[in-house]
């Protein structure tokens, strides 16, 4: 039920921030919780090792979707290094509510998500 999720979690759920597709993003990932159901696009734009804009676009629980909207407003102006060194302790801990431990993979989604989208831009050089 809704009731039980916190305020930090309901906030970006019913007004999350970045939820758009980016014009030309230099990362976008798509990540793919089979268990249950969640799919999180994280979209970046990079220019000079700087992350410009971050977006998303969700079809995914309430969790996943806060969580993304709090990492995309995070994400902003951020070095890639910086991004990358973000835990995914702080992830959950930004949610403010206690997250479940079989809603942790929700929660960390977008997560991974910009992390494998990082890396692999990293390594393209």
């Amino acid at each position: 039920a809704m009731t039980s999720y916190g305020a930090t979690i309901l906030e970006h759920f019913r007004r999350p921030r970045n939820h758009r597709r980016l014009e030309s993003p230099s990362v976008a990932r798509e990540a793919y919780n089979p268990l249950c159901g969640d799919r999180v696009r994280i979209e970046l734009t990079i220019d000079d090792d700087a992350i410009g804009s971050a977006a998303f676009t969700a079809n995914a629980c309430a969790i996943c979707t806060a969580s993304a909207s709090l990492l995309t407003e995070r994400l902003a102006g951020m070095s890639v290094n910086g991004a990358l060194q973000i835990q995914e302790e702080e992830i959950v801990a930004a949610l403010g509510s206690d997250v479940p431990a079989g809603r942790r993979a929700c929660a960390t989604l977008p997560w991974n998500a910009m992390r494998q989208g990082l890396a692999e831009f990293r390594d393209r050089g």
